[in-house]
């Protein structure tokens, strides 16, 4: 006899209480049923022999008063599978418990798995489930030494219905990892509840994990067994936004950045809050740790090594772990050394000379003692064991930019060619107007009127005037005047920090190159210079060559700061992260929309909160070795309040927002690049044609009704929370797309996509191979660049070259910088591509038709990377192609592991 018991509802109103209630509800019907019969179901794993002793049937009062289903003869044999990953790098402390899972396991006491059909009990209108206990003495070794299989096995009766929940009750006394369950024995074959999860011990958390079949539904078509079910997983996930989150949880909110700052460490380290209505930014995940002493607004501090909560499932699986351990590995030997080499010769020193940068690469870093074998004598055989036995982790790779052409840094075309094909190619802008007119107060900053005159720009315009240039879309500007001027005062003030606010003009010529022309910089007014801008422009003599270099230096700087702050971390790692919390909060893992966006928010949160502990916080490398120091994060929430708007994230709409492509029907995406050649753009281009096709298939298979969009309540609450918690200080901006048609759900789920996978991938995976040698792109600028009536200016004339290293990062300062971008560059073993979709989604997704639609867009993104390659070979494109120039291949689609300058991975992981 087999016993299932339909759920009695409501439930979602005791969501804390409820997997408890049911356990507790068939022990007591187990005691009734000893005054009239006994109930007893044996079953075993690895057999198929089940026997039932002293049962009794029950009658039907007993039945419907109790919620009871009972089913006579065999009925049907059902097995589940239970696929469980252990750790690659065991313990032994490790093995010992994984001897203890096996005996829990062996005597029906380690897992507990319950069965939920998607049918319904007429009587107690909710599903019935079937319990069993995994049992076996030993696990089911799998091909994979880290797998292991274990298996339980019922008999539930022929009208139990196919399952579409499997409710899991982890008994043991560690977390375990469930890669997945397969159910046997029904018709419609085995039936794949893919998960890919922690699941928590009971120890820590009496409740149980609800897990759903691989099978997508909206919620209105939700099968009425499992029902109620979505809706507590969701609850649950949800929270109830107090306390402080625990590391086995899976609880998504949000919260303010108010953990960067450490003020009960020292006031230097006290940071303000960002986010709210005087500094506006995205919301991060909530972890609800306690306030801090001395400022009650600010979160306490978790410093490394102790980790920073995220919900269980967002953290890195130990292939990655280990990759990020490896890079940690690398940074601290590159950083240890330098600063075990600054305090033996009692400063932080300067590069003195271009062959000091080489021995970074060829020879390693070199430890200065200052000439005194007896000074710091151990630190000193310490590295001298650590070299010989570790040379290769203390030698930088050979940025690409340098590795064909190590001058190339210095030329004019290679400085604008980046604005096109480098790292940070988002920001260049066509010149629409001019003169150049500054949006600041004026009363504050000065006269609003740039210094760049016509007659500075027709002297390099080959006879054409201003006008003529701009109507024939031939000047571009770099324009960092409005974001920077307003901290430049405070960011001088700092100390071995100078700025200035950069305008940067570029022209087009007729044989398709860009070339700079001109170089504005500005300082905020003073008394005695209320206009206080500088013009440089490439001069002839070798005076005005190297304070070219100079202007061209403090440009890159603050292109360096403005990649970083706005456009790597605001624009796709924080404007994600409110994406990710929505999405776990308001759309079921059952739910279609969820499972597209899955692949995209793997390890998001987890980075983000690892920046949040030792990249963007007070005293972190960010303000270390960048020059807005402690006021980058104010940058980046000035560039929020001034610039970000979800509709022009998308890359079209952002390249028309720039003027660097025009409106034109007859073109693929309606849009027509004004420069052909630049290549961020014509490639980005193409992946954005492959997501939206790809996005629009599939939205077009689920909501093919009319009104399906604005009656789905899940995508619906989704939506609003995205806009009025996860983005709230924007939250009553007229630009957000409204969410009614399914054109209008294409749109946004393209955009998302686009900056999770390709726009990260076009400002992440360079930044070694650009920023690695530290000429090409200085992070921060220590000195202005000296006048006539400096004090500095003989030195400079005497002695140009060192003149221009000093005003670098310092070799300290470099070197932790650049051991940093070697490992945000870097590919993980077990990264997962874009172009590996329809292999990573076919066991998550049962249906045919989807799997056809990413098999497309898979070969799709192949036959991209065949058109990009053939562009790279092209030679009319100059800005990827030519002698000593890399091929533009960061929006290649597929990569190794390591530092590649290329791949599109499927989410922001690094």
């Amino acid at each position: 006899m087999f016993i299932a018991q339909s759920r009695s509802t409501p439930l979602s109103s005791e969501i804390q209480h409820v997997f408890t209630i049911r356990r507790r509800k068939i022990s007591q019907i187990c005691r009734y049923n000893k005054s009239c019969c006994k109930v007893k179901a044996v079953i075993q794993s690895g057999n198929d022999n089940k026997t039932v002793k002293d049962a009794n049937f029950m009658e039907k009062s007993v039945e419907e008063s109790n919620g009871l289903l009972v089913s006579s003869g065999k009925g049907r044999d059902v097995k589940a599978v239970i696929t469980l990953r252990k750790k690659i790098r065991e313990k032994i402390s490790d093995k010992i418990e994984d001897q203890w899972e096996s005996l829990m396991n062996g005597i029906g006491r380690g897992i507990l798995i319950q069965l939920i059909s998607q049918d319904i009990d007429p009587v107690t209108k909710s599903g019935k489930f079937a319990e069993s206990y995994v049992r076996g003495w030993l696990s089911k070794p799998s091909d994979h030494p880290h797998i292991v299989e274990y298996a339980a096995n019922f008999t539930v009766p022929h009208n139990f219905g196919r399952p579409g929940a499997i409710i899991i009750t982890n008994l043991l006394d560690k977390e375990i990892h469930l890669v997945q369950i397969v159910v046997h024995g029904f018709n419609e074959g085995p039936l794949f509840f893919s998960v890919n999860t922690w699941i928590h011990s009971q120890k820590d958390n009496p409740e149980s994990r609800i897990i759903f079949q691989n099978q997508a539904y909206l919620p209105s078509q939700t099968p009425p067994g499992i029902k109620d079910l979505r809706r507590e997983d969701l609850l649950s996930i949800r929270g109830n936004g107090k306390g402080e989150r625990k590391l086995h949880e899976r609880i998504y909110d949000y919260d303010v950045y108010n953990d960067l700052g450490n003020p009960d460490k020292s006031e230097d380290l006290a940071r303000p809050l960002v986010g709210g209505k005087e500094k506006p930014y995205p919301r991060r995940c909530r972890t609800g740790r306690g306030p801090t002493k001395k400022d009650p607004l600010a979160e306490k501090r978790i410093e490394k090594p102790h980790p920073v909560y995220v919900p269980r499932d967002e953290t890195f699986e130990e292939i990655k772990q280990n990759t990020f351990s490896a890079g940690r590995l690398k940074a601290l030997l590159h950083n240890l050394v330098p600063l075990i080499a600054a305090t033996l010769s009692s400063s932080d020193i300067p590069f003195t000379n271009f062959t000091d940068i080489d021995k970074l690469y060829k020879d390693g870093v070199v430890l200065n003692d200052d000439n005194d074998p007896k000074k710091n004598k151990f630190l000193s055989e310490t590295l001298d064991k650590v070299f010989s036995v570790s040379k290769r982790l203390l030698k930088y790779e050979i940025p690409a930019i340098i590795r064909r052409d190590r001058f190339a840094w210095l030329r004019d075309n290679e400085f604008a060619r980046q604005a096109l094909a480098g790292v940070n190619p988002v920001n260049i802008e066509l010149l629409r107007e001019f003169p150049i007119v500054s949006k600041l107060d004026p009363a504050v900053y000065g006269p609003p009127d740039s210094a760049i005159t016509r007659d500075l720009i027709e002297q390099e315009l080959n006879g054409m005037s201003v006008e003529e240039a701009i109507q024939d879309k031939r000047l571009f500007i770099l324009d960092y005047h409005d974001m920077l001027l307003p901290f430049i005062g405070k960011m001088n003030s700092l100390p071995g920090r100078k700025a200035y606010a950069s305008r940067t003009l570029f022209f087009y010529t007729s044989r398709g190159v860009l070339k700079p022309i001109v170089v504005e910089l500005s300082l905020p007014p003073t008394p005695s210079s209320p206009r206080n801008k500088h013009i440089f422009s490439h001069g002839q003599d070798a005076t005005n060559h190297w304070i070219w270099n100079l202007a061209k230096a403090h440009v890159c700087s603050n292109d360096a700061g403005v990649h970083q702050l706005v456009n790597h971390w605001l624009r796709t790692h924080a404007c994600m992260e409110p994406y990710i919390i929505a999405t776990h909060r308001h759309l079921s893992s059952m739910h279609p929309i969820y499972k597209l966006l899955h692949p995209h928010m793997r390890y998001t949160l987890e980075i983000n909160a690892l920046a949040r502990q030792s990249l963007i916080n007070g005293g972190g490398v960010i303000e270390a070795c960048f020059s807005p120091g402690r006021y980058s994060m104010e940058i980046s929430s000035a560039a929020y309040k001034s610039m970000w708007r979800f509709d022009m994230e998308a890359l079209p709409a952002d390249l028309i927002r720039r003027g660097m492509a025009v409106e034109d029907t007859s073109m693929p995406l309606g849009v027509k690049l004004v420069i052909e050649d630049y290549p961020y753009a014509a490639d980005g281009l193409l992946i954005w044609s492959a997501i939206k096709e790809y996005v629009e298939s599939y939205v077009d298979h689920y909501y093919s009704e009319p009104n399906s969009v604005t009656s789905d309540l899940e995508l619906q609450g989704w939506w609003n929370e995205i806009k009025n918690k996860g983005h709230v200080d924007k939250k009553n901006e007229p630009w957000w797309p409204k969410l009614v048609t399914k054109e209008d759900l294409s749109g946004i789920l393209t955009t998302m996509i686009w900056t999770a996978s390709a726009q990260h991938a076009a400002i992440n995976f360079g930044q070694y191979p650009f920023g690695g040698y530290v000429p090409n792109r200085p992070t921060l600028m220590r000195k202005l660049i000296p006048h006539e009536d400096d004090p500095s200016y003989e030195n400079f004339i005497l002695h140009p070259e060192y003149t221009f290293l000093a005003s670098l990062p310092t070799q300290l300062q470099a070197t932790k910088v650049m051991a940093v971008k070697d490992t945000l560059s870097t590919h993980s073993a077990d990264e997962e591509y874009m172009y590996q979709l329809h292999e990573i989604q076919q066991f998550s997704v049962n249906d045919h038709e989807i799997l056809k639609i990413l098999k497309r867009f898979s070969a799709k993104l192949k036959e991209i990377e065949d058109t990009i390659n053939q562009r790279n070979k092209d030679i009319r494109l100059k800005n990827r192609s030519g002698a000593g120039v890399p091929p533009y291949e960061l929006l290649l689609p597929t990569s190794g592991p390591g530092v590649t300058c290329r791949g599109i991975p499927n989410s922001i992981s690094i």
